[in-house]
């Protein structure tokens, strides 16, 4: 090699070498920020480069895509996407995703490694595969016969099956179309303005995400913290509660809208709701049993995961006696998720054992092979068997003979419980009417279903406002659509 030809080496290894070491650089110095760069639609552009894959309902796709013809190529679509977004949240080019579209994007977009055939290889290749699918366990009769009940007024409905944990219905009302922003134009762009400026707040969960006083729905943790404590042992027996009742250490009255409370039975105060017996049953109770039935039935859980993330339903840890005894008919802090609720109605109906709530099924290829199964969990035992059936039997007690008459159901088993919660600026506030309950076909071993009702604006005189009225009915229809299905 002569001198010329060294150097021209020397030079192209010098170059060679700079070329490294400024890619070096970028990767590592402005490669991050050039990644997360809006402008850079590269990533965008291989997300968005093949149809997504479905959410099935019942067998049937609530999902679907459409060509565009765009760099984004294909758009989201939803068949009844008010009734359904609830459960499948939206997946939108400008604004993300949410619920099973956010939980399960690797496999609805094709990037999860389950969907390749060889997953320990997934990282040699850059093919992009089609979208799998995933399947819920919501039953199609259901979720329409509570989107329907609401019929657009604020509220939710949470219906659970209750041998296993799987949720039947998860409705949230007013609801949204999905579809009004899943592309990247200015039209999605007014949708989710005028979407996220609506006073009644449709982009807001109600099933999962919102907390309410349950009010006289939460009696029924109630009876069961005093029949597991021992406090009660005859609910027929009369529980010598005074009329008028003053919280205790107050001189502050404690008023019943029913009649006959006065040293009723517990099996009295759960069928026509006195607030007067509850409360004081809650305080003989005590705070340290109340809060550990009130966990029991999954109050205070951070981590619920449906898989969505569900907001914490509150019982309070520290309380006076009469805090503590307002907690025990559902007022003070205490407050609840409509799936909460339905948790409680589900360990009921199920013998005392709660089983977690599950949204998602499975997960599978395009092709339907399975890549991941989301069966029933383990469940805990919320209260004995033996408490649970003395708690069926007054729900049952309830509907038969009280004031959840309008649940009841021809040919089946119905057991519930009505709840008329204050709230606001010295309870000015219209009443949230809520009903929860289990049903059970007459010639089935076990109940099918259990829900939870809550109404924001039930309509009508303020004094008449009732779970019964307007949340039972409700109840009702799912109720019905499930046992018939």
């Amino acid at each position: 090699m002569n001198r010329c030809t060294r150097q021209v080496a020397a030079v192209f290894a010098l170059l060679l070498a700079v070329l490294l070491v400024n890619t070096a650089r970028v990767q590592l110095v402005p490669g991050p920020s050039l990644r997360d760069n809006p402008a850079d639609l590269r990533d965008d552009i291989a997300r968005w480069s093949l149809p997504r894959g479905d959410i099935v309902v019942d067998g049937r796709p609530v999902t679907g895509s459409r060509d565009t013809g765009r760099r984004l190529r294909y758009e989201r679509t939803y068949t009844d996407g008010a009734l359904y977004a609830p459960v499948t949240g939206y997946a939108s080019q400008r604004y993300g995703t949410s619920l099973v579209e956010n939980l399960q994007d690797g496999i609805l977009a094709g990037s999860d490694p389950l969907l390749s055939p060889l997953p320990l290889l997934d990282g040699l290749g850059s093919r992009r595969r089609p979208g799998g699918r995933v399947v819920t366990t919501i039953r199609d009769a259901a979720q329409r016969a509570a989107f329907e009940g609401l019929d657009g007024r604020r509220g939710a409905v949470a219906a659970i099956e209750p041998a296993t944990g799987r949720i039947l219905a998860l409705v949230s009302s007013p609801s949204y179309d999905p579809s009004a922003f899943s592309g990247a134009g200015e039209a999605a762009a007014g949708a989710w303005t005028r979407l996220n400026g609506a006073a009644d707040r449709p982009l807001l969960n109600r099933a999962i995400r919102q907390t309410y006083p349950p009010g006289s729905a939460f009696k029924i943790v109630t009876a069961a913290a005093a029949l597991e404590s021992g406090v009660v042992e005859d609910v027929d027996a009369p529980t010598r509660t005074p009329h008028p009742y003053l919280l205790p250490g107050t001189a502050t009255v404690l008023p019943d809208a029913a009649e006959g409370c006065e040293n009723a039975s517990l099996s009295y105060a759960v069928r026509w709701s006195c607030n007067t017996v509850m409360a004081r049953l809650g305080a003989r109770v005590g705070l340290a049993d109340m809060v550990g039935t009130a966990v029991a039935f999954g109050f205070n859980d951070t981590g619920l995961r449906i898989p969505a993330a569900v907001a914490r339903s509150n019982f309070d840890t520290d309380m006076s006696p009469d805090q503590v005894a307002l907690s025990s008919i559902g007022q003070f802090n205490t407050t609840a998720t409509p799936l909460q609720m339905a948790m409680v109605a589900s360990a009921v109906a199920s013998g005392g054992t709660l089983r977690r709530p599950y949204l998602v099924e499975t997960a599978t290829r395009a092709d339907g092979d399975p890549v991941a199964h989301y069966g029933p969990g383990a469940g805990r035992q919320a209260v004995s068997a033996a408490t649970a059936a003395r708690l069926r039997e007054l729900m049952v007690r309830a509907v038969e003979d009280g004031t959840g008459g309008r649940a009841a159901i021809p040919g089946a088993v119905v057991g519930g419980k009505t709840g008329t919660a204050q709230h606001g600026v010295g309870n000015a506030g219209t009443p949230y009417a809520w009903f929860i309950s289990w049903a059970r076909a007459e010639d089935a071993p076990q109940p099918q279903v259990a829900v939870a009702v809550v109404v924001e604006d039930a309509t009508g005189d303020r004094a008449e406002i009732s779970g019964g009225g307007s949340a039972a009915p409700i109840a009702r229809a799912v109720m019905e659509a499930v046992l018939s299905g």
